[in-house]
């Protein structure tokens, strides 16, 4: 049941956030339909593989911030285009792509501090093991 409340919370803060956005700037936003132009295929990929669907896909490049975004939060980028290009046709998929893009980033960094934690050496064990072959090599001198 919590997870539905999510869901419905991020719904409206992004409607709100769009329509805001809207009357501030004047901007409208494109009134597409996701599925006249992709297919499940593709939302399997571009969920799975950001960087490299929106590489090899017909996804519209941007300048600076395209690449940026591509290089460092394709999952952000994913999200910020949907928004813009589908929100007023497919506000649902829109929505989902944010959980995608909020989770998975966080699920990723999370995995990853655990594989370094997992590779870091343990430093007390390294000095007392370095000390103890120091002290067998001294005594192998004397």
């Amino acid at each position: 049941m919590k997870s539905i409340v999510k869901f419905f919370a991020i719904f409206v803060l992004i409607a709100f956030v769009t329509n805001l956005w809207v009357a501030l700037t004047g901007i409208p936003f494109a009134s597409e339909n996701f599925w006249n132009h992709h297919g499940v295929l593709f939302l399997i990929f571009i969920t799975l593989f950001p960087r490299l669907s929106l590489i090899l896909s017909s996804v519209p490049f941007g300048g600076v911030m395209w690449w940026l975004g591509l290089i460092f939060t394709p999952r952000l980028l994913v999200a910020i285009l949907a928004t813009i290009n589908y929100w007023n046709e497919n506000p649902i998929l829109v929505v989902l792509s944010w959980l995608v893009c909020l989770g998975g980033e966080a699920s990723e960094k999370i995995i990853i501090k655990q594989q370094v934690i997992k590779v870091k050496p343990d430093v007390p064990t390294f000095v007392v093991e370095s000390r103890r072959i120091q002290e067998e090599f001294d005594e192998d001198e004397v």
